[in-house]
């Protein structure tokens, strides 16, 4: 399943209040998100409280912007992303040194094989 950063921006801040009805608020939006086949992995909010990072898994762009409509969330930006894991790119002297003896990603790769 594709997976998106979904920035938003709350002029007024983001206020989850760390209660029952915080968490019933947060399972709504979890339950609504399903029924159009996203899901939220987790957010990051900013210092200020008024942008978040949403990380988003779901078919496309329009499903994550239906469930936000659904949410009444706002959506400033949807970016499809990937992961990029800076272990996968140690040299094996390195792993060796960390106490690890089997083959690096990359070394597992065959020659022909590019990373995308």
């Amino acid at each position: 399943m594709p997976r998106y950063i979904v920035e938003r921006t709350f002029f007024d801040g983001l206020a989850i209040p760390v209660t029952d009805e915080g968490a019933a608020a947060c399972l709504g939006v979890v339950g609504r998100n399903t029924d159009l086949g996203v899901t939220w992995v987790h957010s990051y909010v900013s210092e200020d409280k008024q942008t978040t990072f949403c990380v988003d898994d779901g078919s496309d762009p329009e499903a994550i912007r239906r469930a936000a409509e659904r949410n009444g969330l706002p959506v400033d930006r949807i970016t499809k992303v990937s992961v990029l894991v800076p272990t996968s790119f140690t040299s094996p002297r390195d792993e060796t040194a960390a106490g690890r003896s089997r083959p690096s990603r990359l070394e597992r790769r065959s020659p022909e094989r590019k990373l995308r």
